[in-house]
């Protein structure tokens, strides 16, 4: 197991990392028997074994069965589990495996079964292993797709999976100070094959990634990169909620916006247009962002002609009048005419 070199995490250090899971009486950790999440196991069971209270810790590992040797990995989680006193259990994902987009559907899937089995062990929280590598792949990955401020801003340190709170404590540290800790602490843990294969997207990804840091994209400007647009869009979802309040109205049939909307700038005009279309629609239909731009600039075209328009995004029908009203209705709301604009 050849790695570069890091410097061990500090007692020190631990106890600010753990500061998230005190909110919780029961926290589940997911653990594969990566470097990653062994580190984590590892770390969260010296932080509460130093303190005299806290959240109770319980483990679980996913067996995507994808791979020859996966289930007796498992075995191996669950002994060291124990050996550090706590409870473990292996959660297998039955069923026919998919033959494309496997990585993205075992994802599904795993955090499918550990909510599912958090909900059950009365656990209000779930811990991965997530770290400051991974931040930074996710943030190259989802600017090469173009994404927005929300998709740049990278893994939250704190997010909802469901009615689960999902927790990533060691989202700021770089992977090598986690091999570090643990080659430190003497302990073992599972290289997966697939992490190599080129088959998969993240892996031809972190070969870039080396390609591009001698010209200044490093990891390290990546995640601060991250955290700079997740300031940015705390701020720009705060002003789109205050505009949404301000300007949203809704009826029995759908809600209206008021022409005000074309007042504000552009992303919170787009942000509020979103908003309306998923609260009218209940959320059963994503809004792609490259769609909900086009539609948004015909509107404002529109808008700025003086002439009503017509346009159909997330299972909506998005009427403009020509006094710059917006009506959003249910699409097969159109049958039954459109509502009187407030």
């Amino acid at each position: 197991m050849s790695h570069d070199v890091g410097q061990p995490i500090t007692p020190e250090e631990i106890e600010g990392l753990f500061a998230s899971p005190l909110a919780f009486r029961h926290v589940l950790l997911a653990v594969s028997g990566g470097a990653d999440s062994t580190a984590l196991m590892l770390l969260a069971a010296q932080w509460r074994s130093s303190r005299a209270e806290g959240p109770r810790l319980s483990v679980a590992t996913v067996d995507h069965g994808l791979r020859p040797g996966s289930a007796e990995e498992a075995i191996r989680v669950a002994d060291w589990a124990r050996s550090l006193g706590l409870p473990h259990v292996t959660l297998p994902w039955v069923g026919v495996k998919p033959r494309t987009r496997i990585q993205e559907t075992a994802r599904g899937a795993r955090y499918r079964l550990l909510v599912e089995h958090a909900e059950q062990i009365g656990a209000e929280a779930l811990a991965t292993g997530h770290h400051a590598d991974d931040q930074a792949e996710t943030v190259l990955m989802r600017l090469i797709r173009g994404s927005g401020p929300a998709g740049l801003a990278g893994m939250a340190p704190i997010s909802m999976k469901g009615s689960i709170v999902h927790v990533r404590p060691l989202l700021a540290v770089e992977k090598t100070r986690l091999v570090a800790t643990l080659s430190a602490a003497g302990h073992p843990w599972i290289e997966d094959p697939s992490n190599r294969s080129e088959a998969y997207g993240r892996n031809r990804l972190r070969r870039i990634m080396q390609a591009l840091e001698p010209e200044g994209l490093s990891r390290a400007r990546l995640t601060m990169m991250a955290s700079r647009m997740a300031r940015a869009e705390e701020a720009l979802s705060a002003a789109a909620s205050e505009a949404f309040r301000a300007l949203v109205a809704t009826s029995g049939e759908g809600s209206t916006i008021q022409p005000a909307l074309w007042d504000q700038p552009s992303e919170i005009r787009l942000r509020v247009l979103v908003a309306t279309i998923q609260s009218v629609s209940g959320g059963e239909k994503s809004v792609r962002l490259e769609r909900a731009e086009q539609a948004c600039r015909r509107l404002e075209g529109a808008f700025l002609r003086g002439e009503p328009v017509r346009a159909t995004l997330g299972g909506c029908l998005v009427f403009l009048d020509s006094a710059g009203h917006v009506a959003v209705t249910r699409e097969g709301a159109r049958r039954r005419g459109s509502f009187r604009q407030a």
